[in-house]
């Protein structure tokens, strides 16, 4: 039917045939959609997406004619407010069929008020649009606002696990600042639903008045006085003790001078520990003339023994002195109230000095530049630690006669006759240089790795070589600091291993090449520390493993299949401490591993067991 033309009532009982209709598909550019007006006559014009039309036609067939408008009219402002394209192209094809379309909804329409009743719903359509972009708008800013918080708020890690749990119930794609990848070599432990538990029972009473006063001289290297002091913080809880600020060993190999306060922030300690333990900084003058009571308590005791006999002899003499602190309180069998002060004073209450803080932030920072992570190796190949344990291999005649000397020049070293291949062979050597190289090669680490050696001078004149072909970027802290930095603790051998210590801590991997008291230490404080990665080799199977490599009994490929397969379990994982087959002298330190004690599975919280004392299936199945 024609439009627009009234039909002759003459000959309305014969139809005259439908005029031909040419249509013309034409493109409507983005810059002059919006300002167009077109006439339409015998022909129809239907405008298109420019995506459908790769060509353009500025004319038409037929009695179509077109002008452009600069000016626009009433029907363009209309399609200007609007900015979607659909919408915009519906309302062009309603303008210029408009004869057809007044002349189609003519016949419905046969009054003003049906025509005012349309107006009304197009311009409720176009108030609902315009909501509906604004709505779709903000929530799109807020997706991306929530992401922006993630990012700040939460470590590397965390953030890619989070954002792909958002966007996979989300509609929107989040536009978010493009990272580095991190490989997967980085990737840090599986820990379940494990977290610090340290909380004060609510029922802990105020400290009594004090049954007397506690020396102690901790004895051994830095680690090993730390971890004993520790026990003395719990030791003296038990026995309604106070405290004087620990006397630190000068007689160990290193032979540091360095005080409590040269390396410790005594005042947080103090303060930290207030509501535990009576800590002062000197014994009393009224007491400075007792003579004490000098007493080396039973290694791995338990609580009771402290609680009965040694608080007896306490009030008796008022002054007591331990020679001794490193081991002295079971590992598994202190109440749990004593457990989480053990893990406060070690974790929160000791602090180092602010020099060494300052210094571990300044050295952390150097090492992450360019946002690239770092792994630090403790690599226990000292002149020492050789000479003790009787291993040397891969050194010269020289060099393990050297070590058999300095063995039997030390007498409290019992063990003088040691056969170092044997040792070796059973996994109680520590690795070598070049072994610790090929083992982390083989885990994946790519030669570009920065690595930070948490170690004294490591001993051996070609000990290091095969090492540095492996990885190139190797760090001591005397060649990341600079000399001017060094200044004050460089001759004091005890503030360098806490110096050290903070760099293993704060680091993305930590690594150790023997079960020293410095791994103990750091291994468990990272497991503390949301357990991050940290590797224990299985140097037992490890060593055989090298050897058949060395021996070209085993391809490369396999090696490293192997050496990944072997340590997939050992890679800082929460599982329970393991108790001692033989006795407490073979426990799992508790300072290595504090789970039970300090962590807790939350998810045993939700079913009411006993979240300090009774095993965690899931711990032992993440071990």
């Amino acid at each position: 039917m024609s439009v627009g033309v009234p039909v002759n009532p003459s000959s309305s009982s014969q139809l005259p045939a439908a005029p031909t209709t040419t249509t013309t598909r034409r493109r409507v550019a983005d810059s002059q959609e919006d300002h167009c007006t077109v006439g339409v006559g015998g022909n129809a014009v239907v405008y298109i997406p420019e995506e459908e039309e790769t060509a353009t036609s500025c004319g038409g067939g037929g009695s179509l004619s077109s002008s452009c408008c600069p000016s626009g009219s009433h029907h363009n402002y209309v399609v200007g407010f609007l900015s979607l394209r659909k919408f915009r192209l519906v309302w062009m094809l309603m303008v210029e069929n408009k004869s057809q379309w007044t002349a189609g909804i003519g016949r419905n329409m046969r009054s003003a008020t049906n025509l005012g009743r349309l107006i009304l719903i197009l311009l409720s359509i176009l108030v609902f649009t315009f909501f509906l972009i604004v709505a779709i708008s903000g929530r799109r800013q807020r997706h991306v606002d929530k992401h922006e918080f993630i990012v700040s708020i939460h470590p590397r890690p965390t953030i890619e696990k989070i954002i792909r749990e958002e966007e996979s119930s989300s509609s929107f794609q989040v536009l978010l600042p493009k990272t580095r990848s991190i490989p997967e070599i980085w990737n840090q432990p599986e820990t379940g639903n494990y977290q610090k538990c340290m909380a004060r029972p609510k029922n802990q009473k105020p400290i009594k008045k004090t049954n007397g006063y506690l020396l102690v001289h901790a004895n051994g290297g830095l680690n090993q006085m730390r971890t004993g002091i520790c026990d003395m913080v719990a030791i003296a809880k038990i026995m309604n003790a106070t405290l004087v600020l620990p006397f630190l060993d000068h007689s160990s190999f290193w032979s540091d001078p360095s005080t409590f306060k040269d390396i410790f922030d005594w005042k947080h300690f103090i303060k930290a520990l207030a509501e535990d333990v009576q800590i002062v900084e000197y014994l009393p003058p009224e007491f400075a003339s007792i003579k004490p009571l000098e007493k080396n308590p039973v290694s791995w005791s338990k609580s009771s023994y402290y609680r009965n006999s040694i608080a007896k002899l306490l009030k008796k003499h008022k002054v007591i002195v331990f020679n001794h602190t490193d081991s002295r309180l079971a590992n598994n069998s202190p109440p749990p109230s004593i457990q989480r002060l053990r893990c406060h004073a070690n974790y929160e209450a000791l602090r180092y000095s602010e020099e060494i803080e300052n210094l571990s932030n300044v050295l952390s920072s150097r090492l992450r530049e360019n946002n690239e992570p770092y792994l630090a190796l403790h690599l226990r190949y000292e002149k020492d630690m050789l000479a003790f344990t009787g291993c040397n291999h891969s050194l010269s005649h020289e060099e393990s006669v050297d070590l058999e000397k300095m063995r039997y020049s030390i007498p409290h070293w019992k063990e003088k006759v040691i056969n170092g291949t044997e040792r070796r062979l059973e996994g109680n050597c520590p690795m070598t240089p070049r072994e610790a190289a090929v083992f982390l090669k083989a885990m994946g680490f790519p030669s570009t790795t920065k690595i930070y050696i948490v170690a004294g001078k490591i001993y051996g004149q070609k000990s290091m070589t095969a090492f540095h072909e492996e990885f190139p970027n190797v760090f001591f802290h005397s060649t990341l600091a600079t000399e001017e930095e060094l200044s004050t603790i460089k001759p004091y051998q005890n503030r360098l291993a806490a110096l050290d210590y903070n760099l293993a801590l704060e680091s993305d991997v930590f690594a150790y090449t023997y079960d020293g008291n410095m791994a103990k230490a750091v291994q468990g404080h990272r497991r503390f520390e949301e357990f991050r990665k940290t590797i224990n080799p299985d140097r037992h199977r490890f060593v055989r493993l090298i050897d058949r490599l060395d021996a070209g009994l085993i391809s490369w490929k396999d090696f490293s299949s192997k050496v990944k397969k072997l340590h997939q379990n050992r890679v800082g994982a929460p599982y329970l401490r393991r108790p001692g087959k033989a006795g407490p002298k073979l426990e799992e330190n508790f300072y290595a591993n504090p789970l039970p004690g300090c962590l807790c599975d939350t998810s045993e919280e939700q079913t009411g067991l006993n979240r300090f004392e009774r095993p965690s299936i899931r711990a032992q199945s993440l071990r």
